[in-house]
């Protein structure tokens, strides 16, 4: 019974219409007075022979609904009948255009997830060694300030992980304005102060006189970066030097006189997770994820980032502060 009802009310139109039909004939036979026994004749035979068509037409129905709930619990495209019509061809190819687009975003999904989840593995490991230095030093009666640096670090752990996470979606949490470069430049400074200070290494600033449009947290964030990357790979007695680019006026540059960059590794630096010879053997806690940050954060902005190194000789890090159309999400 319940599918005589689904197939009544998919073709309710037809048999409106041919009620319609009916009622047309039998108005007009009666405007004229015709005599009934042809009439009835005539609608006798009318009846039969759409009847036999509807009852055709309702096996074949019940045949494709059957069908149709046999695939519904185990869906795959080939198995699709054979369309009947042009217009089924049409929803047909309709449905495996979604089917093909679902599989596409479910396979990001997975992905994506994927990498939060390796990301996550790696930074709960990583953030394991600063907590159990501190356990340490506590259990050793170690004064506050020496546990300092571990604390900082784990700060620095926590804000890669939460820029990580928003910078999926950054264009809910940018406020772009004209910014004084100098004054975003000498927060992260100040921040740094007493890593440059515990290291003994020195800072050539020069003041920028210059402004950019920008979102200065997001650009304090890569600013940080960069110079977490020059604190950790610069020797003792080192210099880190932050300037104006000589020939262009909205780069800014990041210098400084650590181990530099093999040549092999210059070209996949911004890659995600690549940590280069020197992540994997002068410090084993690189997780290759910063500079993919910085570059997917500027390109968001609208900024630019390029690196120059060599071994032995330094590195060169220049920021294109330049206002190139952002991109919108």
């Amino acid at each position: 019974m319940r599918i005589f009802f689904r197939y009544a009310h998919s073709h309710w139109r037809a048999l409106a219409l041919a009620a319609a039909f009916a009622a047309v004939f039998l108005t007009v036979f009666w405007l004229y007075d015709l005599p009934g026994e042809p009439v009835l004749y005539a609608g006798a035979i009318c009846g039969i022979l759409g009847g036999v068509a509807a009852i055709a037409d309702f096996i074949r129905y019940r045949e494709r609904d059957r069908r149709l709930r046999q695939l519904e619990a185990r869906f795959e495209e080939q198995y699709l009948p054979a369309p009947r019509d042009t217009i089924e061809d049409d929803y047909q190819t309709l449905l495996r255009a979604m089917d093909r687009r679902r599989m596409e975003q479910e396979n990001r999904w997975i992905s994506a997830r994927q990498e939060l989840t390796d990301y996550y593995t790696l930074w709960a490991h990583q953030i394991k060694t600063p907590i159990a230095a501190m356990r340490l030093q506590l259990q050793m009666g170690a004064e506050p300030g020496e546990m300092e640096e571990e604390l900082f670090r784990i700060e620095q752990y926590v804000e890669m992980v939460l820029g990580y996470l928003r910078s999926e979606s950054l264009s809910g949490d940018l406020m772009i304005r004209r910014w004084d470069l100098d004054e975003v430049v000498r927060g992260c400074v100040r921040k740094y102060r007493k890593q440059f200070i515990r290291r003994r290494i020195g800072l050539d600033y020069a003041p920028l006189h210059a402004t950019v449009l920008t979102d200065a947290k997001w650009l304090a964030f890569v600013i940080e970066q960069v110079l977490t990357n020059a604190l950790k790979y610069t020797p003792e007695g080192g210099t880190i030097r932050i300037r104006m680019h000589a020939l262009r006026a909205d780069a800014l540059v990041i210098e400084d006189t650590g181990v530099g960059i093999r040549p092999e590794d210059l070209p996949r630096v911004f890659e995600k997770g690549y940590t280069g010879v020197n992540g994997r053997e002068g410090d084993r806690r690189a997780t290759g994820i910063g500079l993919y940050l910085c570059r997917r954060i500027l390109s968001r902005l609208g900024h630019g980032i390029e690196i120059e190194s060599a071994p032995d000789r330094g590195t060169r890090v220049i920021l294109s502060l330049d206002s190139l159309p952002l991109e919108v999400e």
